[in-house]
């Protein structure tokens, strides 16, 4: 990689980013209708790159992970995550098991869905579809950036996460934006696991795990049986990945560091919103 240290602003240059938006919620449980609650969707994902000119500013955010749902309702889509390109959605909230609230909310990817619903549909490019559910027992694993989350089986097997992507980006192999696992309950019940950064389901009557934060997953399904909040998606990420000789000014608002491989500066946001230049 050449180095620029010393070039003006008003220079225009190409830097690496990964933007991951904040997972979704998984539903909340309720003691009228038993059953596995959908998982929620992992937060949309967008990989590339991005010419910027030095000494020009930049809105960056960072979106929370989605709260997991009040008993009887579905969990909340995670926010967005920005830096030039923009993340239309959070992962989508995964369901409960009310007769109102069955289908997975869209998103970046799809929230999971419960007792015979549908999964939540994709924003197109950022992930995929949530998992259906085929009876009351097993529910719907959040969708991942690369594979839709899967459909409960057997009536009281919880579908897994979709999966996410994997980058080095930051240095290091690391993992991002996977789905939920789907809840389950019944005799023999088997809950879905989870994928990158996404939290798994349980066949307890209780949330599953929630999503990691900065990892932007989907939070784990659980089992109704009692009125419980759903557990929480992963706050996202951005990650940008420039030149050794250029110098990040992070702005009032976010949360970062910045480190140095052999090759590149790297710095990670991790939250908040609000402005970068570099020199």
């Amino acid at each position: 990689m050449q180095i620029f240290a010393g070039v003006g602003a008003g220079v225009s240059l190409v830097i690496d980013h990964l933007i991951i938006a904040g997972g979704g919620g998984s539903g909340g449980g309720n003691s009228g209708f038993g059953g596995g609650c959908g998982g929620g969707g992992g937060g949309g994902a967008l990989s590339n790159t991005a010419t910027i000119v030095l000494g020009t500013t930049y809105v960056a955010t960072v979106g929370g992970g989605g709260a997991g749902g009040a008993s009887n309702t579905r969990g909340t889509n995670g926010s967005n995550s920005v830096f030039v390109s923009t993340i239309d959605g959070g992962g989508g909230g995964g369901t409960s098991t009310t007769a109102v609230e069955l289908n997975g909310r869209n998103g970046g990817s799809g929230g999971g869905s419960g007792r015979n619903g549908t999964g939540g549909t994709a924003t197109s490019g950022q992930g995929n579809n949530g998992g259906s559910a085929v009876g009351q027992d097993g529910a719907g694993g959040g969708g991942g950036k690369n594979s839709v989350g899967g459909s409960a089986t057997g009536g009281t097997t919880g579908g897994n996460g979709g999966t996410g992507v994997t980058t080095s980006i930051s240095g290091s192999s690391v993992g991002y934006a996977g789905g939920g696992g789907g809840g389950a309950g019944g005799a023999g019940a088997v809950a879905g696991t989870a994928s990158e950064g996404g939290g798994a389901g349980t066949n307890a009557i209780a949330a599953g795990t929630p999503g990691t934060d900065n990892r932007g997953g989907g939070g784990g399904g659980g089992r109704s049986g009692t009125n419980f909040s759903g557990s929480n998606g992963g706050s996202g990420v951005v990650i940008l990945s420039y030149d050794l000789g250029l110098t990040i000014t992070i702005g009032a608002g976010l949360t970062g560091s910045t480190t140095t491989t052999s090759t590149a500066k790297v710095t990670t946001l991790t939250a908040g919103t609000g402005n970068v230049s570099w020199n």
